[in-house]
């Protein structure tokens, strides 16, 4: 019996149009899984490995967990989890936390978290010949970031749906662009699957203003239902690179490592 989970249809329409759309996954890719161990990557690792398997096109699929070394956190569970469905799996440990104590000065640890887990990332991805990184962030996230960087930033931009790394060796793909977080949640719990709570505790010792618009959001889903729908819709020119041609905006191009 297979330990993949089956994920629902509906998670699984979401996640393919999004393939489709920005032409995520080719035939022959080696496709590397950011795995946090958080509902969202846990319930992307069991996508991804369903849609290996019944997907017209073939690829290879691994994961990766960097260990960012914080007290309360502790994602060595995966290591037997990976284990059991077969999937290559990488686990690299590193003392993110007290190395930020020594470096950081005026950016935020979460920041800084993040760009030190992407270069592990790129650097582990090279290393084993996968040319694709996968990361779970979804339509919640894009819509909160969105919102942070018009509000508080004067910009309009948000993640990318898919990018080239400034190194140009590595293709970064969001395949849960279109899903909402309550899906990748209802998901986890219904699959049981092995969520570490808490998966960046240190990200929550405070109040941040991601979690001040995610509840900006919630109160106005409330009063809008189709918001995160007309969000993603006003997004999409964001979601991949613009280039100018001729003075004149041009076709889109996939690259950038934002």
């Amino acid at each position: 019996m297979s330990l993949i989970k089956k994920p629902p249809k509906l998670l699984l329409r979401r996640v393919g149009r999004a393939l489709t759309d920005y032409a995520m996954i080719e035939n022959g890719d080696k496709v590397l899984l950011g795995l946090s161990g958080g509902k969202d990557s846990l319930s992307l690792l069991h996508i991804l490995a369903h849609l290996q398997r019944y997907a017209p096109i073939r690829f290879e699929l691994g994961a990766l967990t960097v260990d960012p070394q914080i007290p309360s956190f502790d994602p060595s569970p995966l290591k037997d989890y990976l284990e059991q469905l077969s999937i290559d799996y990488y686990y690299i440990k590193q003392p993110i936390m007290e190395e930020a104590k020594k470096h950081l000065q005026r950016h935020s640890f979460c920041a800084y978290c993040a760009r030190m887990k992407r270069g592990i990332m790129y650097r582990i991805a090279r290393e084993q010949g996968y040319n694709v990184l996968a990361l779970a962030q979804h339509l919640d996230d894009l819509a909160e970031s969105f919102l942070m960087s018009a509000l508080y930033n004067g910009s309009l931009r948000t993640m990318k749906a898919q990018y080239i790394n400034d190194a140009a060796d590595v293709r970064v793909i969001r395949p849960l662009v279109y899903v909402r977080e309550r899906q990748t949640a209802a998901f986890a719990e219904a699959a049981q699957l092995p969520v570490v709570q808490d998966s960046c505790p240190a990200c929550f010792t405070v109040p941040t203003q991601r979690e001040h618009i995610k509840t900006l959001l919630a109160e106005e889903e409330k009063k809008n239902e189709p918001v995160f729908q007309n969000l993603l819709h006003a997004m999409r020119p964001l979601m991949v690179k613009q280039v100018m041609e001729n003075g004149k905006l041009g076709k889109s191009v996939i690259n950038n490592d934002k």
